[in-house]
């Protein structure tokens, strides 16, 4: 059995590179027995067409292998597959610097399970950088094979991750300005793809996360004004920023479901002191997991793992999953060329193309 992404619908081709991290000014709060804190990105990129290179795994092999032993799933069922994008390959895409869009995953999640979107704003125009939060994250492969997982097998401190992941992706843009000027973002000297320093517009930059990376997003824009704007992908809202609210344009993407924002007073509340551009978009039939790759991989493994019809429906819904992938293209980067680019109607009002997509103000 083989998971395989569709192909992403840009004029583009995709280029990726992954580069290590390591904040050593920051003991790892997870497992302090770590030197520092170390991170894993990958950072996604209209390319130029060229000389072929090989497209990267939608996981990272020994990553992927620990991922589905976790799962319960014996080695070989499943292969995950490749990617759109290749590896190093040269900077293209439309003229000058690239806005910058930050992905957050949701917890016990990858960087990997937000690929779909990702690869889909690349190949029109946007550098994306994806980040793995260690030890929360589900599996992370660093340079030379080594795997860490979380220690417990699931986060239970949802505000220690919620702190910790706002330290991490400012600590991310802050290299991100080293990549630019031209320095070494990285731990190993991997080599960078030509043309990628220099390339960063970091005054254009959003932020997308799914569940508690959308609750990373908000929180991470209180204490940060270089992000510009901010999306949540079925996250919730935490801490301070619930009480402070936002002065930037912020996008919340909810369900009908336990966690939305009919059920979450600490959403209602945050959404209610948004004072900048604001919108949110409700998916009919979309459950938790619409909103990423795992609405094209759990119809698939389901079986395998034993997961009832009923089971799968509370994870991804009853919304066919080619449209919640066609969602998860159009309304992400809809709302960046909105507020990164200045361009775009389609979060105007309601759509014919999206009927199941409600709005509110």
């Amino acid at each position: 059995m083989r998971f395989q992404l569709p192909a992403p619908s840009g004029p583009y081709p995709l280029g990726t590179v992954s580069l290590q991290l390591a904040d050593t000014a920051r003991p790892d709060p997870w497992v302090p027995s770590r030197p520092c804190r170390e991170l894993m990105i990958s950072i996604w990129y209209p390319a130029r067409s060229g000389p072929a290179r090989p497209a990267v795994p939608w996981m990272p092999p020994t990553a992927a292998d620990r991922y589905l032993n976790f799962l319960g799933l014996p080695p070989g069922r499943v292969r995950l597959g490749r990617t759109h994008g290749h590896a190093g390959a040269p900077i293209g895409g439309p003229p000058g610097i690239l806005p910058v869009v930050l992905y957050s995953p949701g917890a016990n999640a990858s960087r990997s399970f937000g690929t779909g979107i990702v690869e889909d704003l690349a190949g029109h125009g946007y550098l994306v950088v994806t980040v793995d939060h260690t030890y929360d994250a589900a599996a992370v492969e660093f340079p030379g094979g080594r795997v860490e997982m979380n220690p417990a097998g699931g986060i239970s401190d949802y505000a220690k991750a919620l702190a910790v992941r706002t330290a991490d992706i400012r600590f991310v843009l802050d290299r991100l300005a080293v990549l630019q000027s031209g320095g070494i973002p990285g731990v190993c000297r991997t080599p960078l793809p030509r043309g990628l320093p220099g390339a960063l517009d970091l005054r254009r930059v959003g932020m997308l996360g799914h569940s508690l990376g959308g609750a990373t997003t908000a929180a991470t824009m209180l204490t940060d004004e270089r992000i510009t704007a901010g999306a949540s992908l079925d996250g919730g809202a935490a801490g301070p920023v619930v009480d402070a609210g936002l002065d930037r344009p912020f996008l919340v993407v909810d369900t009908s479901g336990k966690g939305g924002m009919e059920n979450n007073p600490a959403l209602r509340a945050f959404w209610s002191r948004l004072r900048g551009w604001r919108l949110c978009l409700t998916v009919q039939g979309a459950a938790h997991q619409s909103f990423g790759d795992d609405v094209l991989i759990l119809p698939l493994i389901a079986p395998l793992l034993g997961m009832s019809p009923h089971h799968l429906e509370q994870e991804v819904g009853t919304i066919p999953s080619h449209r919640a992938q066609a969602f998860q293209r159009a309304y992400p980067r809809a709302f960046f060329d909105l507020h990164l680019r200045d361009r775009g109607r389609l979060l105007d009002g309601p759509s014919p193309d999206f009927p199941e997509v409600g709005h509110t103000r």
